[in-house]
């Protein structure tokens, strides 16, 4: 009985113009068999992450899933994906164990987690979204780690320079005359399993958006450098993932809306912020030596003031962050008190007008209740009674 052959299929060295071609090789005799495939069951093949294989018996081609190969001789020595799409039991194994590889640092729903990591194992593109301080970035870079790949930084809310960093410059040089520079980003598209952190997208130049549309489809996926000689169009390569972080909400007024046709092409996850349990076991973990007390504290008072901008009749717009609290917590490990923290890193946050009805007043009570006796005297300036308070 003659057994089916297994090819190994990958992108060939050869070039027409830009464009790369897919090429079948015999494993082991290195027979390049390419032109007697059918270039759409090959592609077909590629795209889906299938194996193929060329039945010795009736000379077809097919494609087939990789646990009927476990079952099936093959001559040569080993068989070889016809693209670097990772196979479902592959991503199935790392999720099974992707949980135990998140840092405890990270503090997010079991299911997020494994979302987000099923996401870019898959190459798709995953906008987190969440309120100011929860974390999106650190998710990112720790989903980098858990995954082993290469990340590549690139921070839109800062750029003024939309073309430059995404594409690049043209320079002029006395030796050579003018030159194109490509960007960084351009590197890192092209570098495979590279995951790319699009951070403050919702603050990004509608410039940078425009150019994004056509890295971020999953049907184009390039980006042509209108600056070089020629613009010649760069591919995104092989299993690189997009991660865009955004701040959505009416108190973030330096963002912008982003437009649907960009929204649609992320895959949205959420990060909220913690619960006051959460917010303490993340501070004790920073840090160990803090007073459990101390914690609490901390941990409760951002809490009440996110679960206050929740109200229907809020009284304050904004919410203490993780990020402030863990500075916060860093401040009365140095020796700071309660009082002095909230002087220096909350009461700034919130503003004065309105007198006693003001956010600041209302935020001074509330920590009011966790200031130790014989400190509440001069919390509030212009309060003298306490009993008069308006909230």
């Amino acid at each position: 009985m003659k057994y089916p052959i297994t090819l190994s299929i990958g992108l060939g060295v050869s070039k027409k113009g830009s464009k790369q071609s897919l090429r079948a090789i015999e494993a082991v005799t290195g027979e390049d068999y390419t032109r007697d495939i059918v270039y759409a069951t090959l592609k077909g093949a590629a795209e889906a992450g299938k194996w193929i294989r060329k039945d010795s018996v009736d000379g077809r081609w097919y494609r087939i899933e990789p646990n009927q190969l476990a079952t099936s001789p093959t001559v040569g020595s080993t068989t070889a994906k016809v693209s670097e799409e990772i196979h479902q039991s592959d991503v199935m194994a790392f999720l099974s164990t992707c949980v135990e590889k998140r840092p405890e640092e990270i503090i997010v729903q079991d299911l997020t987690w494994k979302f987000i990591c099923r996401s870019v194992l898959r190459g798709r593109n995953v906008l987190l979204t969440g309120p100011t301080g929860c974390g999106k970035s650190q998710t990112a870079f720790a989903v980098a780690k858990a995954l082993e790949r290469p990340i590549f930084y690139c921070n839109l809310g800062a750029t003024q320079d939309p073309r430059g960093t995404l594409i690049g410059n043209t320079h002029f040089s006395k030796d050579s005359g003018t030159y194109f520079n490509e960007s960084a980003f351009v590197k890192a598209i092209q570098t495979e399993n590279t995951i790319v952190l699009l951070d403050e997208i919702s603050r990004a130049h509608p410039e940078a958006w425009n150019i994004l549309m056509t890295v971020l489809d999953p049907e184009q996926r390039y980006l042509r450098l209108d600056e070089a000689v020629n613009s010649p169009t760069i591919k995104v390569a092989a299993n690189v993932s997009f991660v865009g972080t955004a701040n959505i909400g009416s108190e973030y007024t330096a963002t912008r809306v982003m437009d649907r046709a960009l929204i649609d092409r992320f895959i949205i996850a959420e990060i909220p912020f913690l619960n006051a349990v959460e917010e303490k076991f993340l501070l004790t973990r920073i840090y160990p030596n803090l007073s459990s007390q101390m914690i609490s504290d901390i941990a409760e008072i951002a809490a009440q003031t996110r679960q206050e901008v929740r109200s229907d009749s809020a009284k304050i717009g904004t919410p203490i962050s993780t990020r402030s609290t863990v500075e916060m917590a860093g401040l009365m490990s140095d020796g700071f008190t309660l009082q002095e923290c909230a002087e220096v890193s909350i009461y700034p946050l919130y503003s004065p007008d309105g007198g006693m009805q003001s956010e600041r007043t209302f935020v001074k009570q509330l920590v009011q209740k966790y200031i130790p006796d014989g400190t509440s005297a001069t919390l509030a300036d212009d309060v003298v009674d306490n009993s008069n308070l308006p909230f």
